[in-house]
């Protein structure tokens, strides 16, 4: 790797990639039944997995999991029954958020992992306040001409393999931390990037949590 490997910013950060699967209520946002977490940082010259986790969650009762939801990934009502709650399983994440280290979430169409995470805030306050890295405007940034940006079509691009359990929440982070790597890599090579600031200008997404609310307009 060329300049963006040596900046200290980049190799301060731990990239974060994160998936959620969910349900789709009426009425409510999105509420999730799944989470997988990756920790990755860039070390002499290598990329180093600094920590992995994975669970399933019960969802409330307003939002069961439908049959749609379980021909997209396999998940049952069943399975998730006995699955921790959404605020015992955040919770959980958020505590793996150490002080002092410089973190940036990394999703594929992270709008909807920030989203997630927004409406759970209250069980996970660290995590709604870590910035993401969105893999869809790195892609088009530095891959332009594809038919589409979808993951599956990233694969296909990058020769990684499509795992048999797609849809399912670690085999997404998996996948999704490998095109992560590469567009880094493409990114360095090619001298589009040359630090992390360059990365987050390109792909960046400010965590909702963090984004000025418009309150005081209204206040009379």
């Amino acid at each position: 790797m060329g300049n963006l490997a040596s900046n200290p910013a980049f190799l301060e950060t731990a990239m974060v990639v994160l998936d959620f699967e969910a349900t789709t209520p009426a009425g409510h946002p999105p509420q999730p039944i799944e989470v997988a977490a990756l920790a990755l940082r860039y070390e002499a010259g290598c990329w180093r997995e600094a920590g992995r986790s994975s669970s399933l969650i019960r969802p409330p009762a307003f939002a069961p999991v439908t049959a749609a939801t379980t021909a997209l990934n396999g998940l049952t009502p069943e399975q998730l029954a006995t699955a921790p709650p959404p605020a015992q399983v955040l919770s959980a994440l958020d505590q793996r958020f150490t002080t002092g280290t410089r973190y940036l979430l990394v999703a594929h169409h992270a709008a909807t992992e920030a989203n997630l995470i927004y409406h759970q805030r209250e069980h996970c306050p660290t995590l709604a306040r870590i910035n993401l890295i969105d893999t869809i405007p790195l892609a088009k940034h530095l891959v332009p001409g594809l038919d589409n940006y979808r993951l599956d079509t990233l694969l296909a691009h990058f020769a990684i393999p499509r795992p048999v359990d797609r849809h399912r929440a670690a085999a997404d982070v998996e996948v999704t931390a490998q095109v992560f790597m590469r567009l880094i890599d493409a990114a360095d090579h090619e001298g589009v990037v040359d630090d992390l600031a360059g990365l987050v200008t390109i792909a960046g997404r400010t965590a909702k949590a963090n984004q000025p609310t418009q309150q005081h307009l209204f206040e009379l």
